[in-house]
């Protein structure tokens, strides 16, 4: 395969970091950051829509889940209230509010998803919803391992709780001792966890992003978010649904944020990061820099449509 590049797309929104990528197609994809924004494409990024819900000005969207081009789930974190969860069915037009004080999301299918929030009583707190979105229930977290002191998942790119398949979900942590990686293979219910090989010991290192292809083979990105400290170890990979996790034997030269397998490829993935973009055609083992713009997420849709987005309304499509 050639080597893949970023083609800049202009969204319009300098003044937006965009965390928050979800994409559907070549042609769709949908964008979420700051100043409560939300843009989407329907013509492969040459023209993008603001769809903001009304009134989120001060919110933050880190993450956003579509199924299509007129069906989304957005996601704000902040203090208090200003963490919610909006849907859409309309392409945008209209948002509905479905829940306040969550962190993350994923979803197995277009009805069936979590939702997780910071430890609450030495916990993370896991939520369901069985209607895409609509409603979110708090599942009991006896099966839940107790936290770490200064445990948390990081919201850089939405991607630090991830599923594959009908009822497998992972979660990544960092701000501990160690970093962790959470595997539940009921849908949240029960959890076993394990400690990664990236360096965890501050609050600023850990495990930010997850990326599995599927139920067994998984690819774990992070390091140090701090521009001035090195990321050793930034990456690890899993051939056993994240009961191991090997360090890269090359990894990225700095912190990453996110990461997708590149659609129909057994091996072939991208993680990206304020520094760069690296690929590895190995299943992660060894990773090398293709790009060195800055991007904080990435996701890749199955007709091949990857794109990435990042701060001052930066966005690209991969091409070849």
């Amino acid at each position: 395969m050639g080597t893949p590049h970023w083609a800049l797309k202009d969204s319009g929104a300098p003044d937006v970091r965009f965390r928050g990528l979800a994409a559907v197609s070549r042609n769709t994809a949908w964008l979420a950051g700051t100043r409560g924004t939300v843009l989407r494409t329907t013509d492969g990024g040459r023209s993008w829509r603001n769809v903001s819900p009304p009134g989120a000005g001060e919110l933050q969207f880190r993450d956003v889940e579509a199924f299509d081009a007129r069906r989304a789930v957005v996601l704000a974190i902040g203090e208090g209230e200003a963490s919610r969860v909006y849907r859409t069915d309309d392409g945008g037009r209209t948002w509905t509010e479905s829940f306040r004080n969550t962190d993350a999301r994923a979803f197995f299918d277009h009805r069936h998803g979590l939702a997780m929030s910071d430890p609450v009583d030495g916990r993370f707190r896991i939520l369901s919803t069985r209607d895409g979105g609509r409603s979110w229930t708090v599942l009991p977290d006896t099966g839940m391992p107790p936290a770490l002191p200064g445990e948390a998942g990081f919201a850089a790119s939405g991607q630090c709780l991830v599923s594959s398949g009908p009822k497998d979900v992972w979660m990544a942590t960092g701000g501990a001792a160690r970093a962790r990686v959470l595997h539940s293979a009921d849908r949240g219910r029960t959890w076993t966890v394990t400690d990664a090989p990236i360096p965890g010991g501050d609050p600023a290192r850990g495990v930010f992003a997850l990326a599995f292809r599927d139920r067994t083979h998984g690819l774990a990105v992070g390091g140090d978010f701090r521009p001035d400290q090195p990321s050793a170890d930034a990456a690890a990979h899993t051939a056993d649904g994240g009961r191991t996790w090997r360090p890269a034997t090359a990894s990225p030269p700095a912190y990453r944020s996110g990461a997708a397998w590149l659609p129909h490829s057994r091996r072939a993935a991208l993680a990206v990061g304020p520094t760069g973009t690296d690929l590895t055609t190995d299943g992660g083992r060894t990773w090398r820099t293709v790009d060195t713009g800055s991007y904080d997420t990435v996701d890749c849709a199955p007709d091949l449509g990857c794109w990435a987005a990042g701060e001052k309304g930066r966005v690209a499509r991969l091409e070849h």
